[in-house]
């Protein structure tokens, strides 16, 4: 009778940590699926957004499109480039392969006068399969439009644990820029502390994402050579 009771309790423990597990995974995976059913609509609002202002705009009357992820869609450019007709074309959480999926709407048919691009930190390891592809699609759709490529940030916390490979993507970003004859600008050095090997605390809110004194140093880094660029391109025009 004991044993039999020991049985039943062992069995309903079982049987209560199966419950709960399974709980906590329905629960993780409907959490999961609600946040990429809001990451899709986001992606979809955004992409309409840019259909309406490529209506709007006629070829080569935008100075700037910012194309990327986060950095880009949380970047205030009517305030830190006043005197240009800029365009913010990021989407936060792209990745290469979810920026070159939608370059037609986001920058082909824009035709801007020039092109900022930053995008890679979503996807350190793989990003240059594909990373390339965007340079050749930019070079082919866009022959008249200035490209200038941005390094990858230096980043933080969690996010630091990433710094080496983001390193040593900037130097393959580097190559394919004098590979295409487009500008390059390092972004990572001027936020790194060398110290702690670590973005500078007050440039980052979470060590990834920057907060307006990290956007103040890059405006500081990318702003002269923009307008050298776009100087260039109207004294050529």
């Amino acid at each position: 009778m004991k044993k039999a009771f020991i049985i039943a309790i062992a069995g309903f423990c079982t049987l209560l940590i199966l419950c709960t597990a399974l709980f906590f995974f329905v629960n993780k995976h409907k959490k999961e699926k609600e946040l990429l059913e809001a990451v899709e609509s986001y992606r979809v609002e955004k992409n309409k957004k840019f259909s309406a202002e490529n209506e709007k705009y006629g070829d080569y009357e935008v100075d700037v499109a910012f194309l990327g992820d986060s950095l880009t869609d949380g970047y205030d450019l009517e305030k830190y480039y006043p005197d240009y007709l800029v365009s913010n074309r990021g989407i936060g959480g792209d990745t290469t392969f979810d920026l070159e999926a939608r370059l037609e709407n986001s920058v082909y048919a824009l035709k801007p006068k020039a092109v900022v691009l930053l995008i890679g930190a979503n996807n350190l390891s793989t990003m240059h399969e594909n990373y390339e592809n965007i340079l050749l699609g930019l070079r082919e759709n866009l022959p008249e439009t200035e490209v200038i490529l941005l390094s990858l940030t230096s980043m933080g916390q969690e996010w630091g644990k990433g710094n080496a490979l983001a390193a040593y993507n900037n130097v393959r970003i580097k190559k394919l820029a004098d590979k295409y004859g487009f500008t390059y600008v390092d972004i990572y050095t001027p936020l790194m502390d060398v110290e702690t090997g670590q973005i500078y605390p007050e440039y980052t809110v979470d060590g990834g994402h920057l907060t307006q004194k990290g956007y103040e140093v890059l405006t500081e880094n990318i702003a002269p050579v923009l307008e050298e660029v776009l100087n260039t391109r109207k004294k050529e025009v």
